[in-house]
């Protein structure tokens, strides 16, 4: 593409904000985001540095999509690159993004919060907080009763779900609600998206008044906790930035760049005491200030679906005044320290981000001893049980050599005492969802298996039927062997590498025995099988009333005096245990 093409085809773009693509066939080469899409895409006519050059010349298209805020199209920025992980762009390596809100494209269409849309969708977001997004979406299901089961649990049902009983779908499955008045319902949700926040918050004002008047306020405090979700939702009530004597959570960040790559290091710090510090990869971009444009591509990369701390603290100022922008608006106090004790912890930062992308990189030489990619994330897997009882497995993730517990799995299996079908069974659970789409989380770049050559046999078995296309190897516990499908290796016992595979090994193998121990060591009762009462809501009920039959026996108010336990979970377990359940 040349510079006559880029001013063409930049003439049938918007003038409104949001993002565009650069595509090489299917091929994304390029993300960015714009208060005006025309203007800025005609920029690239007069490109700034070789990089850019390269780029637009090798482009065969420009795609493009349309946000209601600059600060939508940040984010959305943010998500396109860590989706697609564009060449030309400064790109984080961890898979974090956005959480967007999506109605799906059916005569019934559901409602769900998602980091990956189905193709035609009606698509909201991306938002910062995922927490207040679901507990919006909920609220919306408990006023309009849109449904949120996928459409295979939708198609052919005789009889409405649990949702339906509990007032969060109207259940037009079964015709409980014409087909015609579930969509109203849907365009008053499609409403409140696009800015009409009193669709929901008057509705829920009204729950919360007449709850109140009822002198039943612990549904009136839940009706105002939604509300005031809702009301800061499209961006009222979060002007105020954190003062400095009230930041509990400070990160420090500092650049280094050494070639075409770059570190960033991050300290975290809570009520004044390091707890926790962290190296992360990107993409090092041409030109002049390049850890300002590393920074602001951090910034928006690496807090997605992260709580955002109290204040950030860096080495210089990030290049994207809307970067900035966004977290003032957040509340996050951002700062480049001159002097004192913050600029003292700004050298700690830098001092940890120059000790190199690559020097003692136990990913990087395992990248290399096993001729694979560098292998960012890596998921480990194991089995637990006792003689085939309580069987489970474990799909623990590491990202960039650090345990990313969000992303933790874990799967109770048949009882069956076969290590092997159950290791093929777990792995084929895993890849299953991946293929089909029903797992969120992207896919590894490897994954590693407790066991030896029987356990690594059947998990690439299980790889191969399900036509899952991830590298596997296995780590055998009793001589530390590193087991693939080309042989075997004995590697020093100091090697980095081998060190990054124990620490995943182990992880896999305690959150493993950790499931089967809570499953092995539960005494089950009826109490398990009313819905909204976990392990933890059934302990304090059972600690409360000290037995089933004392629990049957309360009355609804004292049921919801006990911690976890709503007016809908007391009035299930009446229901319940009345029926002799």
């Amino acid at each position: 593409m040349d510079a006559s093409d880029v001013r063409e085809r930049a003439t049938d773009l918007p003038t409104d904000p949001g993002v565009y693509q650069f595509l090489d066939g299917d091929t994304v080469l390029y993300v960015g985001k714009a208060v005006d899409i025309r203007a800025r895409v005609r920029s690239y006519a007069d490109p700034r540095g070789e990089r850019i050059r390269q780029m637009v010349e090798r482009a065969a298209a420009i795609d493009f999509a349309v946000t209601d805020t600059e600060t939508q199209a940040l984010l959305l920025e943010a998500n396109l690159v860590k989706r697609h992980q564009p060449r030309y762009n400064v790109r984080l390596k961890d898979d974090k993004s956005y959480p967007l809100v999506q109605l799906t494209d059916h005569p019934v269409p559901r409602i769900e919060v998602t980091r990956d849309p189905e193709e035609g969708s009606t698509v909201f977001g991306p938002y910062t907080d995922k927490g207040r997004v679901e507990t919006v979406v909920k609220a919306l299901r408990e006023t309009y009763g849109v449904r949120g089961c996928s459409d295979h649990k939708y198609a052919n049902r005789d009889r409405p779900c649990l949702d339906y009983e509990m007032g969060l779908c109207t259940a037009p499955c079964t015709g409980e609600i014409a087909e015609s008045d579930y969509r109203e319902d849907v365009e008053s949700v499609v409403r409140f998206f696009e800015g009409e926040t009193g669709v929901l918050a008057d509705p829920l004002r009204r729950t919360m008044e007449t709850a109140a008047q009822s002198e039943n306020f612990e549904r009136a405090a839940n009706a105002r906790d939604k509300l005031e979700a809702v009301e800061s939702f499209h961006g009222a009530g979060e002007e105020a930035v954190t003062s400095q004597s009230d930041e509990r959570a400070v990160d420090v960040l500092g650049v280094a760049i050494e070639g075409d790559a770059a570190t960033v290091a991050r300290l975290h710090s809570e009520r004044g005491q390091l707890v926790d510090r962290s190296r992360h990869r990107l993409d090092a971009p041409e030109g002049g200030e390049r850890s300002a444009a590393v920074l602001s591509a951090f910034l928006t990369q690496y807090y997605a679906e992260r709580e955002l701390p109290d204040a950030i603290l860096l080495s210089e100022r990030p290049d994207d005044d809307d970067v900035v922008e966004w977290l003032n608006v957040e509340g996050v106090s951002v700062r480049v320290p001159g002097a004192g004790r913050e600029a003292k912890l700004i050298d700690l930062a830098l001092k940890n981000a120059r000790r190199g992308p690559t020097r003692d990189d136990g990913l990087a030489v395992l990248a290399e001893r096993l001729d694979i990619p560098r292998p960012s994330r890596i998921e480990g897997f194991d089995v637990s049980h006792a003689q085939g009882k309580a069987v489970v497995g474990s799909d623990v993730c590491f990202v960039e050599g650090s345990a990313e517990k969000t992303d933790y799995r874990r799967k109770k299996l048949p009882e069956r005492n076969d290590d092997y079908e159950n290791m093929r069974a777990l792995i084929r659970w895993r890849a299953e969802r991946a293929v089909e789409g029903r797992d969120d989380r992207p896919d590894p770049d490897l994954l590693l298996i407790d066991g030896g050559d029987g356990q690594l046999g059947a998990a690439r078995d299980a790889l191969t039927e399900v036509g899952w296309d991830v590298p596997a190897i296995a780590l055998a516990k009793d001589e530390e062997l590193v087991i693939t499908s080309d042989g075997v290796y004995d590697w020093p016992s100091d090697a980095p590498h081998l060190h990054v595979l124990q620490r995943v090994r182990d992880e896999a193998h305690r959150f493993a025995v950790q499931y089967h121990q809570t499953l092995r060591d539960d005494v089950r009762t009826v109490l398990d099988d009313v819905p909204g009462v976990g392990e933890k809501t059934r302990r304090a009920l059972l600690r409360r009333f000290g037995s089933v039959e004392n629990v049957r026996a309360a009355t609804t108010a004292d049921l919801t005096d006990v911690p976890g336990v709503g007016e809908k979970t007391a009035t299930e377990l009446k229901q319940r245990l009345s029926g002799g359940e």
